[in-house]
Parts: C-alpha cells; sequence; structure tokens
C-alpha cells in the first residue's frame, strides 16, 4: 500500500523542504521502504539538494521536471513523459540511496503557476488543474511504499494537486510566532478543500524544527501548541524534536563523498531524525 504525504507550511525557512528529505532518506536507507519524492516548489531545494546540479540542469533542459507536467496541462502539449523524468537512486549519501526516487523541480515553475487557473475545467471536475498530479502518476505511484511531496509554500494550485493525491499532511514549524501563524489557515483551508473535493486527507501532525531548548520564547510556544492538541483544536504535536543545528544546512548541501546518514547529518540529528520517522511508520501503518 502507498501512503502519500504532503509536508507544507505557509512560511518559509522552518525546515518543510530538509524534512522532506530526511523523511525520505531514512525511510529508504534504514527502513528499506521504496520512497518517492516530488519537488512541487519552485525554489528546487529538495531537488538541488539531492542530485548534482549539471544533471539536474540537463533534466530541466529536457522537460523532464514538474514544469512540463505542469506546463503540457496549460498549452495542450503532451511533452512530459514520467518514466523519464523520475531520477533513479538519488541523493550524495554514497553515489545515491537505493530506492529513492525524485520527480524533480524547475525554477521554470513560477513561469506556470500563474497560468493553471486559466486551464478551462469544462464544467467538470475531473479536468480542473487540481487532478493534474494524479493523472500524471497513475501509473507509478503503486510502486513506491512511500510519496512525500514537498508542497509550496501557499496553498494555490500546485499545491492543491499535491494535496488531492495525499493522504496525510505535515507541518513542520520553528516554534516562533511568525511560523506558527499560519498553521489554522493550512488546518482549515485543507479540510474545506477535502470537503470539496471529496478526498480523505488527514493531518499527521507538527514537527517541532530549529528547537533551541534554552529559548523561553520556543518553551512557550512548544507548550502553546500542546494546549492546543489537547482541545483537540491542532493534530498531535510529534513528540521529537529537530534541534537547530549547523548540520542542518551543511546536510542541504549536495557533496559528494558523504557514505552514511550519520555522516551527512551528525549523531544528533541522525538520532533525531530517526525517532522522527519511527513516530511516523507508527501513526501511519
Amino acid at each position: 500500500m502507498t501512503h502519500v504525504i504532503s509536508i507544507i507550511n505557509l512560511k518559509g525557512g522552518v525546515g518543510k523542504t530538509q524534512t522532506t528529505i530526511a523523511l525520505s532518506e531514512f525511510l529508504a536507507a534504514n527502513y528499506n521502504k521504496k520512497v518517492l519524492i516530488i519537488d512541487l516548489d519552485p525554489q528546487t531545494n529538495a531537488t538541488v539538494s539531492l542530485m548534482d546540479e549539471n544533471r539536474w540542469l540537463e533534466q530541466d533542459k529536457k522537460g523532464n521536471t514538474v514544469f512540463q507536467l505542469f506546463s503540457d496541462k496549460v498549452y495542450n502539449t503532451k511533452l512530459f513523459n514520467i518514466d523519464n523524468s523520475i531520477v533513479k537512486n538519488v541523493s550524495n549519501i554514497d553515489s545515491g540511496i537505493k530506492n529513492l526516487d525524485l520527480l524533480p523541480s524547475s525554477l521554470r515553475l513560477i513561469d506556470i503557476q500563474d497560468k493553471l487557473p486559466l486551464v478551462s475545467n469544462s464544467g467538470y471536475f475531473i479536468k480542473t488543474p487540481i487532478t493534474i498530479l494524479k493523472e500524471s502518476l497513475a501509473n507509478v505511484i503503486t510502486n513506491y511504499d512511500y510519496v512525500i511531496i514537498d508542497c509550496p509554500p501557499n496553498l494555490g494550485l500546485i499545491t492543491l494537486s499535491g494535496i488531492f493525491i495525499s493522504d496525510y499532511y505535515l507541518i513542520p514549524t520553528i516554534p516562533d510566532i511568525l511560523s506558527t501563524y499560519g498553521i489554522p489557515q493550512i488546518l482549515t483551508r485543507i479540510n474545506a478543500f477535502k470537503n470539496d473535493a471529496g478526498i480523505n486527507i488527514r493531518p499527521l501532525g507538527i514537527v517541532i524544527s530549529m528547537f533551541r531548548s534554552n529559548n523561553r520564547l520556543h518553551n512557550s510556544i512548544v507548550e502553546s501548541l500542546k494546549y492546543k492538541e489537547r482541545k483537540g483544536d491542532y493534530p498531535r504535536i510529534f513528540d521529537t524534536y529537530i534541534p537547530l543545528s549547523v548540520k542542518i544546512s551543511e546536510a542541504a548541501e549536495y557533496q559528494a563523498g558523504v557514505k552514511t546518514l550519520p555522516q551527512k547529518y551528525g549523531y544528533e540529528l541522525y538520532d533525531r531524525y530517526n525517532h522522527l520517522v519511527e513516530e511516523v511508520l507508527k501513526y501511519v501503518e
């Protein structure tokens, strides 16, 4: 059975992409899961963290990214090929992690996202841009145990196309005021979309990222989030907190020569991410 999880926050810089990458790498390397990452974010951070830049530029030049997938819908072309676009065994760890694949993004996705609302729905939901991912992935998605989607920091049509095929969504957040401000909007909008679209997506939970245990504000915000969880206003707060660490920014760089996950993340982050994945597996499986 395939489990599809969208990673989302309306604010950038909260650990969204790093959570996507770490979950995927650990699921594939430590738990022998076959994983597909879909990078829907035009910033392409997940893509350039997982594959060599020259290889990515060649993919983009050939139209083998999610840009072409959405562009075909806008311009009524048929250039996108899913089999050519999925990059096998990505990651800089030991020349790639077996069973970890990537559908890369493109900077050109920025140019297409504003044109998607112009796509005619012809009066039928099935013809809207929301279904683009579902239609394109229909023949490949069941090849994977997990599909992890790195969503843009918004709730536009590209994000909703990812939400449409997802079983769960996960919200990483720094425990500060600005990073947590959009959580109610995410919960409300996705719930409304769920009802309108007739899908069965559920919140997997909120992950605390870049946590500073000696910071009074961070601890106060965490307690506030837990209080809202107890009241039933928020979904579960994961027990595992991801600490602020220089290793997070280092891990985001595509550097050759890294042999293991502990080498890439350092032992503290490795331990935390491994515990986070254990929690995800417990709640999903």
